[in-house]
């Protein structure tokens, strides 16, 4: 199998790679060589968060396109091909304009020493492009995956909480008010004597969200994923193969030529166990392009079918 050429989009330009190395991850490609230091380096492991950045994926099958929010420091860029990546420079700065996520977490007082503030914008403008108007679990599951140390996330979640449509959370409203507007004694705002802090900031001020005003999917990606039939892509690194199989028979064969190999899909088990551990994988297998595995449907008895389990099944049988 001949080494194939990586291409990917970065904030809207084009980038192509020759010679990849599947040891390299996306967090030191981006600050290294495309020199974008606005996604941070944390703990180097997928727990703070501080690295995350937006994956944007088009699916010729159902003519969708999906944001997905991931910690660039455990994602190879060997699985990139064929996508968009957005970091925060992507999004605006104060030179020309801040996003309005930018905008707001600054006014809502969200930030103080600013390192987890990248990852925190970027976690929820995937978010909202999924999502223009989110519900309130769909914020606080957004942000679970980023950590703050300074501002102790109410002023984080005040900011995204105005991006949200109106909340109906509370089945009961104890004293007479929603859960979200009492205070930590249980008191009212209506039964207090003595309110002396206004509000913070005034939702009149921030700038629109404005969805036309995003970047788009890069409209080359598309046309090779319409036109272009899929096939199985192999990356030669100086100590480490990537494959990256296309169909459930693919990925079969290439684990029984390879039983030692790992399937990865996130990254998120064998990367910490390379980073950390000193673990060494001359070979990995990666069947995120794989239609099948990312299909649950139902049967005609009811029950539902899941293609990653069936996938599991198959290649326990060829190993």
């Amino acid at each position: 199998m001949d080494p194939i050429q990586l291409l990917f989009y970065v904030n809207g330009q084009k980038v192509v790679e020759k010679n990849v190395d599947p040891e390299m991850m996306l967090l030191p490609y981006l600050r290294k060589n495309l020199r974008l230091t606005g996604t941070k380096y944390g703990c180097g492991g997928g727990g703070c968060g501080a690295c995350t950045v937006m994956i944007s994926r088009y699916n010729p099958s159902t003519k969708a396109i999906r944001h997905h929010p991931v910690n660039a420091c455990l994602t190879p860029i060997c699985s990139l091909h064929g996508t968009a990546v957005t970091t925060v420079e992507g999004l605006g700065n104060t030179r020309t304009r801040l996003h309005p996520i930018q905008e707001r977490i600054a006014k809502c007082h969200g930030t103080q020493c600013g390192f987890c503030t990248p990852g925190m914008v970027m976690s929820m403008y995937a978010l909202l492009r999924n999502h223009p108007e989110p519900t309130l679990d769909q914020l606080t599951d957004a942000l679970g995956g980023n950590l703050c140390r300074c501002t102790g996330y109410r002023p984080i979640i005040d900011a995204c909480k105005t991006f949200c449509k109106a909340s109906g959370c509370c089945q009961s409203k104890e004293n007479g008010v929603c859960c979200l507007d009492q205070e930590i004694n249980g008191l009212a705002e209506s039964q207090e004597e003595d309110k002396t802090s206004p509000e913070l900031f005034s939702e009149e001020e921030f700038l629109p969200l404005d969805p036309t005003q995003e970047l788009i999917f890069p409209p080359e990606l598309m046309r090779i994923a319409e036109k272009q039939p899929p096939k199985t892509r192999v990356f030669y690194g100086e100590r480490v193969t990537w494959i990256s199989p296309v169909t459930l028979k693919e990925l079969v064969e290439a684990k029984f030529k390879y039983p030692q190999a790992p399937i990865v899909m996130g990254y998120t088990s064998v990367g910490p166990e390379v980073k950390f551990k000193g673990v060494f994988h001359p070979i990995i297998i990666s069947p995120d392009r794989i239609e099948e595995l990312g299909v649950i449907s139902q049967a005609r008895d009811g029950e539902f079918l899941d293609f990653f389990s069936y996938g599991n099944a198959l290649i326990k049988l060829a190993v």
